[in-house]
């Protein structure tokens, strides 16, 4: 077998499960981002809507 196949075929795996934890990660960090910014705007509203009622 080639030094560079050996090499690659070394490398691949590592690479892959890498791209797919990076990928895990980016869609966990992504979905906490947004569920945060709908708390924030359901507080608002709730807010608002207490202030309202003043």
């Amino acid at each position: 077998m080639h030094p560079a196949a050996q090499v690659a075929a070394a490398l691949i795996p590592s690479i892959g499960v890498g791209a797919v934890f990076w990928f895990a990660m980016r869609a966990i960090i992504q979905a906490d981002r947004r569920e945060r910014q709908a708390v924030a705007r359901l507080d608002a509203e709730a807010r608002k809507s207490d202030a309202a009622k003043d």
